[in-house]
């Protein structure tokens, strides 16, 4: 669908607002508006990551937006975000995605009739950047009722899986985030002047990013954590277990000699034989006792 969202009026600019176009669209389009061939085909692509580029008088960026119908399980740029293409020079704003953005109609109804294109562009990519916030909360939320839990020292079934989902989902938005810093800067200097719009675009890039690799550093210390807890209570087990063997390993062995089955065995028939084995066995349990007790191991 192809709505014109403001038309051009007087000294102004027109916007042109693409939901969902097909090929043949797009094709029109760039043919209308004489765009570059390799835009549109960027334009085409649902998981191209962000870019900004200029080509003639033409301004060409693609940012991402979270997708807020995505599945909890998505882990992935184009399961967790969608595109969104934008043409604008002094003339002309055009704006290319695939789904309805509600998040961006405060912008429209504010902007609209805006008399500086940049202006406007910069309001919609700090969108994008605020799409973010409500999702990096909820990973951080999720974090500390794991990280609790994990010190608490309580069973959480797919504990591990949860803690890795959460790792590649900020990974995600990070790599965005990451990828998205050149094509601000490269906006930012394309401008003649010092805007106030590209420099709030600008603080609400480093707010998200910061959020972000604050979450991305809490996720990874707390995988850390968990595994050498894990591996802290393997140690325990297989110490408690060692402890075990060895005050049973003499005890097994003396049992293994006097359970052969040959008639003549030393204090087979003696009167005191069997006490005399069993006091010797209490007495090398005794002394592996305080053997262990003085080296600190129980």
């Amino acid at each position: 669908m192809i709505a014109s969202i403001k038309e051009k009026l007087n000294k102004s600019f027109e916007w042109i607002d693409v939901i969902n176009p097909t090929s043949e669209d797009l094709i029109a389009i760039g043919s209308k508006y004489n765009l570059h061939q390799s835009s549109i085909q960027d334009c085409m692509q649902p998981d191209h990551l962000p870019k900004y580029e200029v080509i003639g008088d033409m301004h060409f960026i693609i940012c991402r937006y979270y997708d807020e119908n995505c599945a909890k399980n998505a882990d992935t740029i184009q399961d967790l975000t969608s595109k969104l293409a934008i043409f604008f020079n002094k003339e002309i704003i055009i704006t290319i995605h695939r789904k309805e953005l509600h998040l961006f109609n405060e912008v429209i109804k504010k902007y609209q009739n805006h008399p500086q294109t940049v202006d406007v562009v910069c309001k919609l990519i700090k969108t994008c950047f605020q799409s973010y916030e409500t999702p990096i909360n909820k990973l951080d939320a999720e974090i500390d009722f794991y990280e609790s839990r994990i010190f608490l020292k309580k069973r959480i079934p797919d504990l591990l899986k949860s803690l890795y989902r959460i790792k590649r989902q900020v990974y995600v938005l990070r790599k965005l985030t990451n990828l998205s810093k050149d094509a601000i800067e490269k906006l930012a200097e394309s401008q003649p002047k010092k805007n106030t719009f590209t420099q709030d675009l600008k603080d609400s890039y480093t707010k998200t990013d910061t959020q972000i690799e604050e979450v991305y550093d809490s996720i990874n210390s707390l995988i850390h954590i968990y595994i050498s807890l894990s591996s802290q209570r393997t140690n325990e087990v297989m110490r408690t277990l060692t402890v075990f063997t060895a005050f049973f390993l003499p005890l097994t062995f003396i049992v293994g000699v006097y359970g052969m089955n040959f008639r003549y065995m030393p204090e087979l028939e003696k009167y005191w034989g069997y006490p005399s084995v069993i006091g010797l066995m209490l007495a090398i349990t005794a002394g592996i006792w305080y053997w262990f007790k003085k080296k600190g191991w129980l």
